[in-house]
């Protein structure tokens, strides 16, 4: 008998990617795109390092993009095996504001066309990461719930299936690619999209600066997660032991076409250690690191968030 399988991921959780300096990273998505910082901590591997998580007002899963600002660190090349693009849902009505508001403030902004038959709008922020407006009716006029993410492929299919077998989601178009290649388009339960890319003769994905470092998928719980592990170890992947990470729990597993997954519990969310009130106005430490705060506040760059 077949085991049953896991239901499915209620979408992304979260977005995490690698930028430059931790203030202009601030400026940019709490200042310009006026997105809340939710969180201020530290990479809780590499405690010298800010974690910066932003979002809507409480941190809702599938709103949060989260950077590991690095100073110094070489810059990322796009490629194929890695996601190369995250986007988000903005009210259709509001695209062009948006376009002069961040033309603007200097920032280039390209007509992506029609996609999937909505509108996108194309940028880059400071330090070179990829990200789109799309525009959708209903949808909020600040840029914070994730439209979706694009990966780059070699080949559509073995990242396709895992998406679709392993965490349910669903095929919901095919275009074909300006310049040459394909994209496929899936769907989860709400409507949030995954599309791979395939192109020809694409560059091979180097990490660093502008660069995506993994995407998170939610998991109820830590039952859910348990489930959706037992069934992608059965299927052959390599996925991590449950690791805590103080907001959420976490596995990890890199999908066939190069892209870190994780999939991040919604418990206990981001409340935990402090008010929703205070949300990303103190420095917050795990446990493991709070006998080490003085050393860890003296390494960390010089970070003004009174905005946030």
């Amino acid at each position: 008998m077949q085991p049953t399988a896991p239901r499915p991921v209620a979408g992304l959780h979260h977005v995490t990617a690698i930028s430059g300096a931790p203030q202009e990273n601030f400026d940019f998505y709490a200042g310009l795109l006026g997105q809340r910082l939710v969180k201020k901590t530290v990479n809780f591997d590499d405690p010298g390092t800010f974690h910066l998580y932003y979002g809507d007002r409480t941190g809702t899963p599938g709103t949060i993009l989260t950077f590991f600002p690095y100073l110094g660190a070489r810059q990322g090349r796009e490629g194929a095996g890695a996601a190369l693009a995250f986007a988000y849902d903005v009210a259709e009505t509001a695209l062009g504001g948006w376009r002069d508001r961040l033309t603007a403030a200097g920032v280039a902004v390209t007509d992506e066309g029609t996609r999937f038959g909505a509108p996108v709008l194309g940028l880059r922020d400071p330090h070179g990461q990829r990200l789109e407006l799309v525009g959708r009716s209903g949808a909020p006029d600040v840029p914070q719930r994730f439209a979706g993410v694009t990966l780059w492929v070699d080949d559509i299919a073995p990242t396709a299936r895992v998406l679709t077998e392993g965490l349910g989601y669903r095929e919901a178009g095919h275009e074909a690619e300006r310049g040459g290649g394909e994209r496929l388009r899936l769907s989860d339960a709400d409507g949030g999209a995954i599309d791979i890319l395939r192109r020809d003769d694409a560059p091979r994905a180097r990490g660093g600066t502008g660069s995506i470092h993994h995407i998170a998928f939610r998991a109820a719980d830590n039952d859910h997660q348990d489930a959706l592990r037992e069934a992608l170890l059965a299927a052959g992947h390599r996925v991590t032991p449950r690791i805590d990470r103080q907001y959420f729990n976490a596995i990890y597993f890199r999908e066939p076409g190069g892209t870190l997954f994780e999939i991040a519990t919604d418990p206990p969310g981001f409340a935990v250690d402090e008010p929703v009130e205070q949300l990303g106005r103190a420095l917050r430490l795990p446990p493991q690191h709070e006998p080490l705060r003085s050393r860890i506040e003296a390494a960390l760059p010089p970070l003004h968030t009174e905005a946030a």
